[in-house]
């Protein structure tokens, strides 16, 4: 089933060349930063309307929607669009792993700057 984005929210988005906006992942419950995806502006819409997080695969040129073969999925508990309106951030209760590796986050394993003591 196709969703279409309210045209308030698609007149306000500023996508990239590619038609796609970025998406912050965030577990709802810990503010852990779970992953960093794509949306076009069905993505969007589809997660709008099912709470399901749904993104858009830049390799596969395809919607998916997190979980659907892994069942590691995400339910979407709040979307904000920042204030540039070039990136959406979508508060989640992740089960499984957010990461395509298994991985609880996809931030934990390349450390560029340690924590200061």
């Amino acid at each position: 089933m196709s969703h279409t984005l309210d045209p308030v929210i698609a007149g306000a988005l500023k996508r990239n060349e590619a038609g796609l906006v970025a998406a912050v992942v965030q577990d709802a419950t810990t503010g852990e930063v779970l992953m960093q995806a794509w949306m076009n502006d069905e993505a969007l819409a589809r997660t709008l309307a099912t709470r399901e997080a749904t993104y858009w695969s830049r390799s596969r040129s395809e919607l998916w929607i997190k979980g659907a073969t892994s069942g590691h999925t995400q339910h979407v508990r709040s979307v904000q669009l920042d204030c540039d309106a070039d990136t959406v951030l979508l508060r989640v209760d992740q089960v499984g792993g957010a990461c395509h590796t298994g991985d609880r986050t996809c931030f934990d394993a390349r450390v560029l700057l340690g924590e200061e003591a």
